[in-house]
């Protein structure tokens, strides 16, 4: 059996595609928003990152965050598991009225001064989903929003831009 896949795997080689160019310029410019983040806060910066109902394609693309092009994570930004230890709630998607009123509470337990940044069209206005009888359309309705991230899904280096714009409001 193993020697048919083995057989399989040498006939059509790997089929996986190459690595995505971000560029140089995505490349360079969040690198210098870490920095900059980092310097403006003086300390790590934890992220508590909501799903209130999406399609997961925007958490992929906060996902690519801790990829080695991102790399988040080695400058200090992390995501932590409790609202509790956050600075930041990143929140996606419409917010589903099952959802609602976890993301209350979750706004709640995170301690002041918190900044809350919706990310993509569905947590901005609604997206394609809107207001119905299964959501409450954007995350606006349901909690205070400091930033908004648009885009289906916005890019990673997009969503680094709308934390660092939130840090700037927490500082000034």
């Amino acid at each position: 059996m193993i020697w048919k896949v083995v057989r399989q795997i040498v006939k059509v080689g790997i089929p996986s595609e190459p690595a995505p160019d971000i560029g140089e310029e995505n490349a360079q410019e969040a690198s210098h928003i870490q920095r900059e983040l980092l310097s403006i806060l003086g300390q790590a910066l934890s992220i508590r990152q909501v799903d209130a109902g999406s399609c997961n394609g925007c958490e992929l693309e906060i996902n690519a965050l801790g990829n080695p092009y991102y790399n988040i994570e080695g400058l200090g930004i992390r995501f932590v598991a409790s609202p509790r230890h956050a600075d930041l709630l990143l929140v996606t998607g419409p917010v589903s009225r099952n959802m609602e009123m976890a993301l209350k509470r979750t706004y709640d337990a995170t301690p002041e001064p918190k900044l809350v940044v919706a990310v993509g069209d569905c947590a901005c206005d609604g997206g394609i989903f809107g207001q119905s009888y299964a959501t409450c359309g954007q995350v606006a309705k349901v909690i205070p929003v400091d930033i908004t991230v648009t885009g289906c899904p916005p890019e990673p280096v997009d969503i680094l831009r709308g934390i660092l714009q939130a840090v700037r409001r927490r500082v000034v």
